[in-house]
């Protein structure tokens, strides 16, 4: 087990190098130059010298493999540099948006699991054939829904039409409501479409059939053999989406006004921030790579069936 989780985390390591190695490289590659995107305006009214001077402060005069360097040896010691924009450091930047953005995606990952519970269950419960197939195409047309449309109609509607949910100056509760329901919809489809073939399998094993012949009704078998069963490949796919969306937090806090990192990220894009940019992206991966990992770790406790059997002991004449 250790040797595995060893050679995991190596390959992990591998990846966020890699990662951080072509964000520097792409967004080297970007046209312009963030230093005088910044302050060549008139507004500032500086001197062709002193924007010299700031661009050896940020280090944007230096070669590439010396900023490379410097970049790399900052990340491993957790500094990563000043925003161009705002003048601060990038890490106190990130360590102000991040939670929100973690707390966004955990809560609404929880909605969106149970949302594809519900459906796969009444799915499977239903006695009525027209109703089983609505909640089985109900997972396809819910992946095709654009998160920025969902949300703005949940907006017209909650918001404006019923008023429950107030626009300006919103509680700690309200803000999160919305789009975590905006988020939760669209990422419970592929939660949903893997459960529901999942337990459509498990029903078709034999210990299901011996439940059902003595007589256990269709709920306790759900409830008691399959759903346990069924939902062990689903920690696979619910880790690839909480990486998704951490990492797509973008559009759904730019809908809804919120301070996170997808917005920190929006605007870093806009006004070409790349030192704000890299960290997003390396902590990013990080994160990815973190959930996915402990995904994995968590796999062998769920399913007893995964752990490494002890090589039989040799008998000795």
């Amino acid at each position: 087990m250790w040797t595995s989780i060893a050679r995991r985390s190596g390959h992990s390591l591998f990846v966020l190098w890699a990662a951080f190695t072509l964000s520097f490289v792409l967004l080297q590659a970007l046209p312009g130059d963030a230093v005088l995107i910044r302050f060549l305006g008139g507004d500032f009214g500086l001197t062709p010298d002193q924007l010299a001077e700031l661009r050896v402060l940020y280090g944007a005069d230096a070669p590439l493999w010396e900023q490379y360097l410097t970049t790399l040896k900052g990340f491993l010691t957790g500094n990563f540099g000043y925003s161009v924009i705002s003048g601060t450091p990038v890490a106190a930047e990130i360590a102000t948006t991040l939670p929100f953005t973690l707390k966004l995606a955990g809560l609404s990952l929880v909605a969106a699991v149970i949302l594809a519970l519900a459906i796969a269950c009444l799915a499977s419960l239903s006695r009525f054939q027209w109703l089983r197939s609505l909640l089985e195409s109900l997972p396809s047309f819910l992946v095709s829904v654009p998160v920025f449309w969902l949300g703005i109609v949940l907006i017209q509607i909650f918001s404006f039409q019923l008023g429950w949910v107030p626009v300006i100056n919103p509680g700690p509760v309200e803000k999160l409501l919305l789009p975590v329901l905006a988020i939760a919809v669209p990422v419970s489809a592929p939660l949903a479409q893997v459960l529901l073939r999942n337990i459509e399998e498990v029903s078709r094993r034999p210990f299901v059939k011996v439940a059902r012949a003595k007589g256990a009704s269709e709920a306790y078998i759900l409830r008691r053999h399959v759903i346990g069963n069924a939902i062990l490949p689903t920690l696979t796919i619910a880790g690839l989406l909480f990486g998704e969306l951490v990492a797509g937090a973008v559009v759904t806090e730019t809908v809804f006004g919120l301070n996170g990192l997808g917005r920190l990220a929006e605007r870093s894009v806009r006004l070409q921030d790349t030192a704000v940019l890299q960290a997003i992206v390396v902590i990013t991966a990080f994160a990815f790579l973190t959930i996915n990992l402990a995904v994995d770790l968590i796999y062998p406790l769920a399913d007893p069936r995964l752990k490494t059997a002890r090589a039989p002991r040799r008998l000795t004449p």
